[in-house]
């Protein structure tokens, strides 16, 4: 299957495609949730050495998620000018990275996931622990490489329905080993914390078979009798992929900084800040699919030289994610409190939650255009800027305007005021320079 999106009405694609896309990532994301709620039946201390270990598995996500963007987009750009041997030249090369990539993780995590953890603060029990469930995830990453990779060989041909599909059967699968592996039978010894991880190492085991077979479905792995080792194509995919990887890693050191400027705030203040994310990217999630859908479509109508087709791309999504938004700026002004009750009943964090949400109603908006226009950058083949606004945003940013709103003795909304000037002032630096570019490359 190839779904050619250099022609045809791309209101129907951006749907076709998007709506699946966040379908997904939702029984994604309702996924973690199991897991998060299996390791605090187990203990806190279970709960924690899952949290520690996340930072860690959350590199090794980025990584992979960032270097698949660039397959999508170099495999696109290639079925745009029509070139389906080079298509597939590229779709091959880009399985055997995969191989090598997974390889590379593994043997770094495992050397230093001990001294990391233990960085991290993880002794004596808790670090066996947190190594436990972190160690399983390390030998299964080539799991999680390849079904970054095979999934964006589908996104690049317009299939995004079957990574939906297998992440709602493996959301429900995980309920199911998840309780197995953690407490025994059937044959199986409880394995308390390794079994959530040996759970999710098997979901993605059968994830990567789903999707390889989807993928013998589509001409992307036609020709393959004749693959040749391209060091060239190697070379494109670390240049194109090392930015959105960046940035991924970037979100989470940005977390980081501004959890420790709120940190001195009060530890109410801090659940209430990681509360709001959580809420956050669920009103949010719809817009995944959104980049989902821009990356494909603009990556093929680059190669094909639409650029006018990817200009009405990006004023329909913009269009689409501004009425997410509005939905999303009203639930949380109306309805903060009650979102916030849901997680927990400290009046305190909940107070501190609503304040926290009540400013960020406002910036939904200014996360659409940022997503928007940083997948049509990488769909373009030009994703340079993305590593300069992420260091910006994440980084550079937040420390000097936080540490002078500490300084100056303001109080806590003044923190999240900040970020949301940050915010703002990103996506508008970022709209500039995407139309500019645009501009550039259609001349």
């Amino acid at each position: 299957m190839h779904l050619d999106l250099t022609q045809g009405d791309i209101k129907t694609q951006i749907k076709k495609l998007s709506i699946p896309a966040s379908i997904g990532f939702f029984f994604h994301t309702m996924y973690n949730v199991t897991d998060t709620y299996f390791a605090g039946q187990l203990s806190t201390q279970a709960l924690s050495a899952l949290t520690l270990s996340f930072s860690l598995f959350f590199m090794m996500i980025a990584i992979a998620g960032g270097m698949s963007e660039a397959v999508t987009a170099l495999v696109g750009n290639a079925l745009g000018k029509k070139d389906r041997p080079m298509a597939v030249h590229i779709a091959l090369n880009a399985l055997v990275f995969a191989f090598f990539l997974s390889f590379v993780l593994t043997i770094i995590g495992v050397l230093s996931t001990p001294y990391l953890m233990s960085l991290l603060g993880a002794h004596g029990f808790y670090l066996e622990e947190s190594l436990d469930y972190i160690n399983v995830i390390l030998y299964g990453s080539v799991f999680f490489v390849f079904a970054f990779f095979m999934n964006a060989l589908l996104n690049a041909v317009g299939d995004t329905v079957s990574f939906r599909n297998i992440l709602i059967f493996s959301a429900f699968l995980n309920v199911v080993l998840d309780y197995w592996f953690v407490y025994g039978g059937l044959g199986i010894q409880p394995l308390g914390v390794s079994g959530i991880s040996t759970a999710t190492v098997i979901t993605e085991f059968i994830t990567v078979v789903y999707l390889g077979y989807k993928l013998t479905k589509t001409s992307l792995l036609d020709g393959y009798r004749e693959f040749s080792l391209d060091g060239s194509i190697f070379k494109s995919l670390i240049v194109q992929g090392l930015p959105p990887s960046v940035n991924m890693i970037m979100m989470a050191t940005g977390i980081f900084i501004i959890t420790y400027f709120a940190a001195p705030f009060g530890q109410e203040v801090v659940a209430a800040f990681g509360i709001g994310m959580r809420i956050e990217q669920i009103i949010l999630m719809p817009t995944i699919g959104l980049n989902v859908a821009v990356l494909a479509i603009v990556a093929q109508n680059n190669g094909a030289k639409q650029f006018e087709r990817i200009a009405q791309t990006l004023k329909i999504s913009l269009y689409y994610g501004g009425l997410i938004s509005i939905i999303g700026m009203i639930a949380l002004l109306i309805g903060g409190e009650q979102l916030m009750q849901f997680f927990t009943q400290d009046t305190k964090v909940v107070e501190a939650g609503v304040l926290y949400l009540r400013v960020e109603a406002f910036i939904l908006f200014s996360f659409v255009v940022i997503f928007v226009h940083l997948a049509m950058l990488q769909g373009i083949e030009k994703p340079g800027f993305i590593f300069y606004i992420s260091i910006f945003r994440q980084i550079i940013a937040p420390i000097l305007l936080l540490s002078l709103i500490v300084y100056l003795g303001l109080a806590v909304v003044w923190i999240w005021i900040g970020i949301a000037l940050i915010v703002t002032l990103s996506a508008f630096v970022t709209w500039r320079y995407s139309v500019d570019k645009l501009e550039e490359v259609s001349q």
